[in-house]
């Protein structure tokens, strides 16, 4: 294969990765760093702690429910010519107007906050899936996975500059009566516009290349090809053995990504410190995530899966061995070392699955195939806690539960030793 790494993108290309450092923002600051504390200090104001957590949970995974069961019809749908980037520009509009009506929440509207919220995240997803879908018309089976990493880098990057915008927004009023609510709110808004602006180029330069022929009746059509698709697996045997691969070691990257924060809480672990490490983390996967594109050239696509898995297993190992750990200068040590390995991999396996898969689906079914895609990603991002959760309780140790990860990772990797190369 010939080596990309040092490849220059096209106008195209660019276009299509600027969306990811424009979407990227509504992870950290919407998902995971300020709305969840905006929720439960302003929102969920006089509301139980415990109940307010669970109503956030239950919200997150609606949408993930939602997005799950749309997402395969949609994109049979959206496969028809010329209808992709309709599909893609209404999911992202869906998104981006009702994640500036969160402006208009007030405090102890819990309910109405998380029907925004969950609206405002079903537009976000859903644009993604035919943004993934999007890389088989923006460049060639040769540059997917340079393309893909630069797309996961560059975002890792364009996640970190509006959050420190809204950070520093919410440091210069003073937290000392409690959470800034209208810098918070302004942080939503710079949210949005960054999303927006990003979201142009995609707009402007990418054009659909690949797709079928528009029907009479496209909606039922949509629904035959996805039953049909269902029910001949065996002629598409290694794309869905792949998605079997991935349910399981995508489960363990992500309930990683999503439980460190905690898991930290409970070795001891300051608030700070534990930011910081969110942002480092942000800040390492945007080389790593380009280097995993550069070595798959040159080790192969599959190899560098499996080497991101054998990190993540390391990383599980050393999470398991910090509780045992009294010294506190090495277990902050250790922390560190965890975070740099999530980091060096995270990325870079997020980057070369979505290339990976794409070399496996057939092009003109792009955005029906990137529907199971997500669907298998968004049931992973239930199950995985749900495992170190329902260990971590029998056994009454965190650490149990982060162990019982190494089952997802082994399993993943086994699966995808059976994948064929394309």
């Amino acid at each position: 294969m010939k080596n990309t790494g040092n490849m220059k993108m096209s106008a195209t290309e660019r276009s299509w990765v600027l969306y990811d450092v424009g979407n990227s923002a509504f992870v950290l600051i919407m998902v995971t760093a300020i709305m969840p504390i905006f929720f439960k200090d302003y929102a969920a104001a006089g509301i139980p702690a415990a109940t307010s957590t669970a109503n956030w949970g239950f919200a997150n995974s609606a949408a993930s429910l939602i997005l799950a069961i749309l997402a395969p019809v949609l994109g049979a749908m959206a496969d028809y010519k010329k209808k992709k980037k309709l599909f893609f520009s209404g999911f992202m509009v869906l998104g981006l107007c009702f994640t500036l009506a969160l402006l208009s929440v007030s405090e102890g509207q819990w309910l109405l906050c998380l029907v925004l919220f969950v609206l405002a995240r079903v537009g976000w997803a859903g644009a993604n899936v035919f943004y993934d879908a999007f890389i088989t018309d923006v460049t060639t089976p040769e540059r997917l996975d340079a393309v893909s990493a630069r797309g996961y880098g560059w975002g890792y990057i364009g996640s970190v500059i509006p959050f420190l915008v809204v950070i520093s927004l919410i440091l210069l009023a003073g937290m000392s009566d409690g959470l800034p609510i209208g810098q918070v709110k302004i942080g939503f808004a710079v949210v949005a516009v960054w999303w927006l602006l990003f979201s142009i180029p995609l707009l402007k330069n990418v054009h659909q290349t690949h797709g079928i022929p528009v029907s009479e009746t496209p909606v039922r059509d949509s629904f035959s090809r996805l039953f049909k698709t269902l029910t001949n697996i065996r002629k598409h045997k290694q794309v869905f053995l792949f998605l079997a691969a991935y349910f399981f070691y995508i489960d363990g990257v992500g309930t990683i990504i999503s439980m460190s924060t905690a898991y930290g809480r409970d070795l001891g672990f300051g608030v700070t410190l534990l930011i910081v490490v969110l942002l480092f983390i942000q800040v390492v996967a945007f080389p790593f995530a380009l280097l995993f594109g550069r070595l798959a050239s040159r080790f192969s696509t599959k190899r560098m899966l499996l080497a991101g898995i054998g990190v993540y297993c390391l990383a599980t190992l050393i999470g398991f061995l910090l509780p045992s750990i009294s010294d506190i200068g090495l277990k902050t040590a250790l922390f560190w070392l965890i975070a740099f390995l999530v980091a060096s991999s995270m990325g870079g396996i997020q980057a070369l699955s979505r290339s990976y898969y794409a070399r496996l689906i057939p092009a003109d079914k792009s955005a029906e195939f990137f529907g199971f895609y997500n669907v298998f990603g968004k049931f992973a991002a239930i199950t995985g806690p749900f495992l170190m959760g329902v260990v971590g309780h029998l056994t009454g140790h965190t650490r149990w539960g982060v162990l019982s990860l190494l089952f997802l990772f082994i399993a993943g990797a086994l699966l995808l030793l059976k994948v064929e190369d394309r």
